[in-house]
């Protein structure tokens, strides 16, 4: 192919420049966990090489120094390449040989550039191909960022939303149900509702996890492992595992591995459900909060900034705004994901750049939306038990309280009645005299209408 120019002080190589140049397409590159997690599967597969005889000791101890550097974001400016590229990944696994290389050859004493005494592919590259790397890369990046960010952003978001739950319990409200009022609930209920959904969520990034436990490694190029030893992905995995407190596993089916990215989308597809429910809770909290003087109003969400540049006082809920907006993108990478699965043809996926960005996106801006959630708006969440009050007096829907004593279609009546002349329905029962008003008292009790444990 000839001659390509590298710029000075670059780590990377040919391959590398080649596709910087084939790809300038939307400067979006490879993500801090990503890279990282690129350099723990360099570096366990070093590992496996050196055990196995497969790799001097020597040059497998420079590539595991150099992996380490990369682990810790010592050359994140070295990892260049577009995410739209080859569909395999290849121009970033190469990436990645190219740098390892370069700086074990750095540590050995040699030349940049040199292919000497560590090579990208006869050393870094040993016993793997593109095509298993860097699916594994995308298991191991999305493992972590689920186990050790998002999981840990939804148990913080259950925690507040359950001490509200426990907070607001006494208060009795309105119900409500096709945006109509409902026989009333407790706010304290309510919120369980939402607890429970972040509960769910954790529960559904937990299954996310166990999507991506098996690992390709040890396929090579089409799944056979053509040029692996049979021991090395066992090796390299229980390496990975140690390092990281991880439970992946090889793969049962090395070609299902190498061909398909089940995993990946059924994943994103857990994502996709987190997001509709954190989408129902940051909805239900601002229209709860709605006003303050002509929306429900009960309750009353923190300031955190000024909601206009017109109006002067008016305050907005912009952090339950923001989240829906992430819980739409989100989705919207699903989709992405879901296409993306599509690229399987064959032995190979090729789309998988793609589905590794935008996967650990969702994951990434998930995490950060749900913890600025919770700090800024969950935690300052307090309840307008007065407004509370009085939207419950006036439900018409207390008159399901009366139906089993009255029967449905005098209570519809008296609903009715109760609406028409702008009346409760206590002092429309009062004057019809339906029952006499000590009773009418335990009947029409908004707080006994809220379970039996009332």
């Amino acid at each position: 192919m000839g001659k390509i120019e590298i710029p000075d002080g670059a780590l990377w190589g040919a391959q590398t420049q080649r596709a910087v140049e084939n790809f300038p397409i939307s400067g979006i590159r490879f993500g801090r966990r990503f890279i990282q997690a690129l350099g723990f599967v360099k570096r366990v597969c070093a590992q496996a090489n050196v055990e196995l005889g497969e790799l001097d000791e020597r040059l497998g101890e420079a590539i595991i120094r150099a992996c380490d550097e990369v682990i810790g974001g010592r050359w994140e400016d070295q990892f260049p390449v577009d995410i739209f590229q080859t569909g395999s990944g290849t121009s970033t696994n190469m990436n990645g040989n190219e740098v390892i290389a370069n700086r074990a050859i750095q540590l050995l004493g040699g030349q940049v550039g040199s292919k000497e005494p560590v090579h990208p592919n006869d050393h870094v590259n040993k016993s793997q191909s593109s095509n298993d790397v860097i699916p594994t890369t995308i298991h191991v990046a999305a493992t972590l960022a689920l186990r050790d960010d998002l999981i840990p952003a939804l148990k913080h978001l259950h925690d507040a939303l359950s001490e509200k739950a426990r907070d607001f319990d006494p208060i009795v409200k309105t119900g409500r149900t096709h945006l109509q009022d409902a026989t009333p609930i407790r706010l304290g209920q309510e919120f369980s509702g939402y607890a429970t959904q972040a509960e769910k969520s954790i529960e559904r990034a937990r299954k996310a996890v166990d999507a991506l436990q098996e690992l390709p490694l040890g396929g090579t190029a089409v799944g056979t492992g053509i040029n692996c030893p049979v021991e090395f992905p066992q090796r390299a995995i229980a390496h990975l595992n140690r390092i990281l407190g991880t439970r992946f596993v090889e793969a049962q089916n090395h070609f299902e591995a190498n061909a398909a990215r089940g995993g990946i989308v059924e994943t994103s597809g857990q994502l996709k459900t987190i997001a509709v429910s954190l989408t129902k809770i940051a909805n239900d909290i601002r229209w709860l909060g709605s006003g303050p003087r002509s929306g429900l109003g009960e309750l009353r969400l923190p300031e955190v900034q000024p909601g206009s540049s017109i109006m002067p006082g008016k305050v907005n809920p912009v952090m339950a705004e923001a989240l829906i907006m992430v819980a739409a993108q989100v989705i919207g990478h699903d989709a992405a994901v879901t296409l993306g699965g599509l690229g399987s043809y064959f032995e190979l996926n090729m789309m998988m750049p793609l589905m590794a960005h935008n996967l650990m996106s969702s994951i990434e801006t998930m995490t950060n939306a749900v913890r600025v959630f919770t700090d800024r708006c969950i935690v300052g969440l307090e309840a307008d038990d007065a407004r509370c009050r009085e939207t419950v007096e006036r439900n018409l829907a207390l008159a399901t309280g009366l139906a089993p004593l009255i029967g449905y279609d005098r209570a519809a009546e008296l609903s009715k009645e109760a609406h028409r002349t702008h009346r409760t329905v206590r002092e429309v029962a009062l004057e019809w005299e339906v029952l006499p008003p000590d009773e009418l008292d335990v009947v029409l009790d908004p707080s006994r209408m809220t379970g039996p444990d009332r």
